[in-house]
């Protein structure tokens, strides 16, 4: 096995050793741009994610230079960051100053400093795309068909693990939202039992009761039941007969 065989393989294991319970995100994707200017012919590397609305924003980058440069990217919606995330393809530049009418303000910005290449995957997972990984270079050149392929690879292993946290996180909501549901069924099946005794009532009656004093109340179906079950609000308040007023 040769040196680069062995980097990628530690590097792969790197990547791999996050995706276990409680791994953090922040350093899964440090790890990534770390990885990439130690596996590819790159200076530096900018990893941007999409937020909740959609956005991009910069979550790790292996220099300050790289980072100030993806931010004035994504400030003036200009430049091959962008275009990979709204495209979801590779976005390939052996020489940025070539670029210069496709992204003027980026290709001036790039060269203060100092970058003169830029290569760009998405960060996708089937059709759903996350973000991209940003590639930067000091002298113009290609990236090999086998480092575009490599820096894939690398993206699309964080990218698996970064849905997953995603998903984990959507699911443990969702426990907890139905946890809650089921907590407040008991406490309401509670109350009613409360109600029915006091008043002598059915079940049904008793929610009816229940449900028509919350409404009056502007209060939680649940708020009142829990204030009965723990006797914070006596029955007789809930089932007191409501006042109407008469027309004179």
């Amino acid at each position: 096995m040769s040196d680069r065989e062995r980097q990628v393989t530690r590097a792969f294991v790197a990547l791999a050793d996050t995706l276990v319970d409680d791994y953090d995100v922040a350093d899964l994707l440090h790890t990534l741009v770390q990885q990439c200017v130690e596996l590819l012919d790159v200076a530096a590397a900018g990893l941007t994610l999409a937020d909740e609305r959609g956005g991009l924003q910069v979550l790790a980058s292996s220099t300050e230079q790289a980072r100030l440069l993806e931010l004035f990217q994504l400030d003036i919606d200009e430049g091959p960051c962008v275009e990979c995330f709204t495209s979801s393809t590779p976005v390939l530049v052996a020489d940025i100053a070539e670029q210069a009418a496709r992204w003027p303000r980026f290709a001036a910005e790039a060269a203060r400093d100092g970058f003169a290449s830029v290569h760009a995957v998405p960060m996708r997972l089937r059709r759903q795309t996350i973000g991209a990984l940003n590639l930067f270079g000091l002298r113009p050149g290609k990236l090999s068909a086998d480092d575009v392929a490599l820096a894939q690879g690398l993206a699309d292993t964080a990218t698996i693990g970064i849905l997953h946290e995603r998903a984990v996180r959507q699911a443990e909501i969702l426990s907890e939202q139905l946890q809650t549901a089921l907590n407040s069924r008991v406490i309401i099946e509670q109350a009613k039992g409360v109600l029915a005794a006091a008043g002598r009532l059915r079940m049904d009656a008793a929610f009816t009761a229940l449900r028509a004093y919350s409404r009056r109340n502007n209060q939680r179906l649940s708020e009142v039941a829990r204030a009965l079950a723990e006797r914070e609000l006596a029955p007789g308040v809930v089932l007191a007969p409501v006042e109407t007023s008469r027309p004179s």
